[in-house]
């Protein structure tokens, strides 16, 4: 198969991991693949065989905002077609919004098996507090790029929220979660960490407040466990300090370790007594599927988004409505009484089943435009 990713850049979050993860995959795997990267700004790795081009908007004319897009959209045709010299793509998969409004406006791409995967809850970061004409013009312009699509989405959740915010059909919806490569992951996790042997929980993600790092604080002091938070992240530098004052004013500053960003949080996930989670909204939840591989117990809000179908049967024990009183109870009671984890039932979150369901996609080719 000859499989086409193309990405906004490759900055590090979420979404670019999913694709280099499922790259490297489908190369292992004796396919080709190539990762059209729409900014010049590359923050991983890049595994060996990729066929991997920048294809960066030169133009700086004053007017340069408004033909944006339908410029842009050219330039992805002209390196589709040169990279089509050697054989079509059997799978084109676009990630992120920003890309997806370029790619949906692609002439080359238009009978392609070519499909939009969807990271995120589209009307918590579009709608948000938006009224009146101004959410219904958002609305109206997300559906002009996924009308009648072919969709992806990392959970059941993302494509539930599509249908109902803004009144999309797509020509099909599927969900494939986020791909692990468990075997890399556990022997990642087994880095030295300094806080080994130590009973602490703990919180991985950027200060944004999405994250809800405030309601985090309150549940903690709320449960009254004595054991320290450490909170594994960073963001802009007064986000940081609105956050220690919150601990200084609920007494709990002397138990809130701030450590920053780590590139490599697995071992300190793994030694945690446990993951807490406070978000408004999760597309996925990457963090909540690395905790449960590496045997750490999982706290979440029950957040719009693909926590609630990763902590099922016991493991929802772990789950509160989104306030700090709820999170609280739940911090206690996972605290107390761990649920057990089933190694064997997150093996459906392995990078080959994923790859595999990717490989369906291929073989489908329902060329609809």
């Amino acid at each position: 198969m000859r499989i086409l990713f193309v990405i906004d850049g490759l900055p590090g979050g979420g979404a670019e991991k999913v694709v280099l993860t499922l790259a490297e995959a489908f190369l292992r795997q004796g396919e080709e693949v190539s990762l059209f990267s729409l900014r010049a700004v590359c923050e991983y790795p890049l595994p060996a065989g990729i066929d991997y081009q920048v294809i960066a908007d030169e133009c700086r004319k004053p007017w340069r905002k408004l033909t944006e897009i339908s410029r842009r959209a050219s330039q992805l045709d002209a390196a589709v077609t040169r990279a089509e010299r050697s054989g079509r793509f059997d799978l084109v998969v676009s990630h992120l919004h920003k890309t997806d409004r370029i790619v949906s406006r692609s002439k080359v791409l238009r009978d392609h098996n070519l499909w939009f995967c969807l990271h995120g809850v589209f009307s918590t970061s579009y709608l948000g507090h938006r009224k009146g004409i101004d959410r219904w013009l958002k609305q109206q312009k997300i559906k002009r790029v996924y009308q009648g699509r072919n969709l992806v989405t990392v959970s059941d959740a993302v494509g539930r929220d599509l249908k109902e915010q803004f009144a999309i059909k797509p020509a099909h919806c599927t969900t494939i979660y986020n791909p692990f490569d468990i075997t890399a992951l556990r022997a990642s996790a087994e880095a030295p960490c300094e806080m080994a042997g130590q009973d602490y929980l703990i919180h991985v993600g950027r200060f944004h407040p999405a994250k809800r790092h405030d309601r985090l604080l309150e549940a903690y002091a709320l449960s009254e466990i004595s054991a320290p938070l450490l909170l594994l992240g960073q963001g802009k530098a007064e986000q940081e300090q609105r956050l220690r004052d919150l601990a200084k004013r609920l007494g709990i500053a002397d138990r809130v370790i701030f450590k920053g960003f780590q590139s490599n949080p697995l071992p300190w996930i793994k030694h945690a007594r446990m993951l807490v989670l406070s978000s408004d909204s999760e597309g996925f939840g990457n963090v909540v599927v690395e905790a449960l591989l590496l045997e750490t117990p999982v706290v979440s809000t029950r957040c719009p988004g693909g926590v609630t179908e990763i902590l099922t049967g016991e493991l929802a024990r772990g789950l509160a409505e989104l306030n700090s009183p709820a999170l609280a109870q739940a911090m206690q009671t996972i605290y107390t009484h761990a649920p057990t984890i089933v190694q064997a039932e997150l093996e459906k979150f392995s990078v080959d089943a994923i790859c595999q369901q990717y490989r369906q996609l291929g073989k489908t080719r329902q060329n609809l435009h």
